[in-house]
């Protein structure tokens, strides 16, 4: 019974504290009716997610091999929140297609809303990855994690 109890906790922190967090805590203004740019659909962002995806691997692979398997959490956790809150607004496979992540007001976002969005990532996966595919049929391609941190991704032309 301490087990499962235990087992719950650890679920119910890793899954809802960061969508709870991240509603609370960011400002909410109102969406605009037209960008000066297009939405990145569901292809794109994957294509820049297997990029990240092939980068965040291979780090992962050399740490494994010098015994510090335990950082790759951090640093796949600072990859995307710095490279999301940094003046190009984007991570490495983001930037090779030309991908940029916007707040709802087209701006900058922050390193608090990076990771909030970030760690409700894992939300998205929850259930046959239903958010991440939530890109291909929302109307300003958000996965979960997106409508809960309230960001946008457009292609910079």
């Amino acid at each position: 019974m301490g087990i499962s109890l235990i087992i719950i906790l650890t679920f119910l922190i890793i899954y809802g504290l960061p969508p709870i967090l991240t509603h609370f805590l960011i400002t909410k203004n109102p969406y605009t009716e037209s960008y000066t740019k297009k939405y990145a659909g569901f292809w794109m962002r994957f294509a820049a997610g297997l990029i990240d995806g092939i980068i965040l691997a291979t780090v992962g692979i050399i740490l494994s091999m010098i015994g510090l398997v335990f950082l790759s959490f951090f640093i796949g956790w600072l990859y995307y929140s710095i490279f999301h809150s940094s003046k190009h607004q984007a991570t490495l496979g983001m930037m090779a297609l030309r991908i940029k992540i916007y707040d709802e007001l087209e701006d900058r976002i922050s390193f608090g809303r990076a990771t909030g969005r970030y760690f409700t990532s894992g939300l998205s996966a929850i259930i046959l990855f239903i958010g991440f595919f939530m890109i291909g049929w929302t109307i300003r391609k958000q996965g979960l994690h997106d409508k809960i941190a309230r960001t946008i991704h457009l292609v910079d032309d």
